[in-house]
């Protein structure tokens, strides 16, 4: 079966890639990083020609330049339906946020919903995946807190009372996607896929440590005062450790999607806890931050999706 993945650099897009990959699926990669990415809409077109499904998981975290919300997921995302229209593709599946809705003063959550809007107006089959807070090997929760756990023992919460999360492990996520995009399932739905355990972030914050050794301080933090520190990390970090959105996000908590959504089958429910063998498994190698990962010394400026 012939597949295109769009933001295939990113943590999500790469895990489908792979997966995909072994099942012997021919595969068309699209990113900055292969040299097509969703702002190329010629190349994009040529690109799709002989596909039966395109999954969709190009999107940032933070706005840089001209990569902006409004840039990345509402007109790449036209530019993504056009182009699969275009190249007569039968199905695009895309993946966007669980909290994502319109008019509610964040321009993450209302950039994700007008993507999700032209998925929805299109005249493809369509599934809307609203992902809640993932987690897995390469990712930016386990990448980042371990080392932040190894650099500064402390964690400060998002609000004096933190509200709750399900982290969703990578794994549950892709078993989704692959029955929307391979076995064409979920036709014209939006289903929110959430993990399979309820908890707060410290909690959270306190099994890693206890996994990689370290005894974590938390220490309450108000919601404006991460707002100043996401902005201060998004000014110094190539990829920070929280950014305004990420922040926006945690203070509301990932418990349930914001909008109704189409129930997920009994079978394709995620299963896996944020146990032990899942956070081991999503680990990078131990370590602090080091130079590279700031700004100013790394040289890059770009976005990675």
């Amino acid at each position: 079966m012939k597949l295109a993945v769009t933001g295939s650099s990113g943590f999500v897009g790469g895990h489908l890639a792979r997966l995909l990959a072994t099942e012997g699926h021919e595969l068309v990669l699209i990113s900055r990083r292969s040299g097509i990415d969703v702002t190329n809409a010629g190349a994009m077109a040529e690109a799709f020609k002989g596909c039966q499904a395109v999954i969709h998981c190009a999107g940032i975290n933070r706005e840089i330049g001209k990569q902006t919300y409004s840039a990345v997921h509402v007109e790449g995302t036209r530019t993504v339906v056009n182009c699969a229209e275009r190249a007569g593709v039968s199905k695009v599946v895309s993946i966007s946020f669980l909290r994502a809705r319109p008019n509610c003063g964040s321009a993450y959550h209302e950039s994700k919903w007008a993507a999700e809007e032209i998925v929805r107006a299109s005249s493809l089959d369509y599934t809307v995946v609203k992902a809640g807070m993932t987690y897995g090997r390469d990712d930016h929760m386990l990448d980042h807190l371990s080392h932040s756990l190894y650099t500064i023992p402390i964690f400060a919460t998002v609000g004096i009372r933190e509200k709750p999360i399900r982290p969703l492990a990578i794994q549950d996520l892709l078993v989704v996607l692959r029955a929307c995009a391979v076995d064409g399932r979920l036709s014209r739905q939006t289903v929110a896929v959430l993990g399979a355990e309820e908890l707060l972030l410290s909690q959270a914050v306190r099994r890693v440590a206890g996994i990689i050794g370290k005894r974590v301080f938390v220490v309450p933090c108000p919601i404006t005062i991460q707002h100043v520190l996401a902005q201060f990390f998004e000014w110094t970090m190539t990829v920070p450790l929280v950014a305004k959105a990420q922040v926006r996000i945690l203070s509301e908590g990932v418990v349930e999607p914001a909008t109704n959504c189409d129930p997920l089958p009994p079978d394709l429910m995620p299963q896996q806890r944020f146990d032990e063998a899942n956070i081991r498994a999503g680990l990078p190698p131990p370590g602090r931050f080091r130079l590279k990962d700031l700004r100013f010394c790394s040289g890059s400026f770009s976005l990675k999706y």
